[in-house]
């Protein structure tokens, strides 16, 4: 079975679940799946169940897609995403972006865990993503093209919205949450960085660093999806601080959540059209 009728067998079972109308995709990184829970009339689905959709392994991640109204507009969120380290190739990894663009979303809300690589980050601190890079070793879009969901060569150029990026910035200073911006690169995992690859990161622009997000964009703006992008700045990277592991990362963000929510909800209700 082809990726094209994968897509429409899973956007199908879907809908048939009672998903309508979609405006906003929604993916919730490591420890940021809660604010699904503040989705009114919410129709849960867990990714078992869902055809073709592989499952999530990771710690924080609660594994199900959550349909209903967020901040008045109608979102489906992914608590918990898929990671290429998992073992899954890159074309599942970025299964549910397309899935979302099936079923008539025109913009992707992505969120992640971070490491900070930036000397002036400090842990919680949230950041929108101006740009990223792609140091992962792998692409999406390797392989042939799916002529129906975008074109050969996609143009990268304004990966993440920058109109979706002033009205964060404007409701960040309007909630006086602190957000800091910067390029995020996207590196394989699952081992954290050396000191060395962070140096080498910061060297080259990158201002945080995480195992995700950078296949969910290109995939996104493939097919002609909007992108806003948030990270916690949940540890400092290799080099800057004594250690790092995963249970500090769960930790840092349940320490940010309610501002991390205000945030994206704020955004979301000030967003007014496509």
């Amino acid at each position: 079975m082809n990726v094209q009728d994968q897509l429409r067998e899973t956007v199908a079972f879907i809908q048939a679940q009672g998903v309508q109308e979609v405006e906003f995709g929604l993916i919730l990184g490591s420890g940021l799946g809660e604010l699904a829970n503040d989705i009114q009339d919410p129709i849960c689905i867990p990714y078992e169940k869902i055809p073709h959709f592989p499952v999530s392994t990771v710690a924080g991640h609660a594994g199900q897609l959550v349909y209903g109204s967020l901040s008045g507009k109608k979102v489906i969120a992914m608590q918990g995403r898929f990671h290429y380290y998992e073992g899954y190739s890159m074309q599942t990894v970025v299964f549910p972006v397309r899935v979302m663009n099936g079923l008539g979303a025109h913009s992707l809300i992505v969120t992640n865990a971070a490491g900070g690589v930036n000397t002036s980050f400090t842990p919680g601190n949230l950041m929108l993503i101006t740009d990223h890079i792609n140091f992962m070793g792998n692409h999406p879009l390797i392989g042939k093209n799916e002529e129906n969901l975008g074109p050969r060569f996609p143009d990268m150029s304004e990966a993440y919205s920058h109109s979706y990026g002033q009205i964060a910035k404007k409701v960040a200073e309007k909630l006086t949450i602190s957000l800091q911006e910067g390029v995020y690169m996207g590196f394989s995992g699952p081992t954290y960085e050396t000191p060395a690859e962070i140096r080498f990161a910061r060297t080259i622009g990158a201002d945080a660093v995480g195992m995700s997000t950078v296949p969910e964009v290109i995939a996104a703006r493939h097919v002609g999806l909007n992108v806003l992008g948030i990270s916690c700045i949940t540890n400092l990277a290799s080099g800057m601080q004594a250690n790092l592991n995963h249970k500090e990362v769960v930790e840092t963000t349940e320490r940010v959540k309610v501002d991390f929510k205000r945030l994206i909800t704020t955004i979301l209700a000030e967003i007014k059209g496509v």
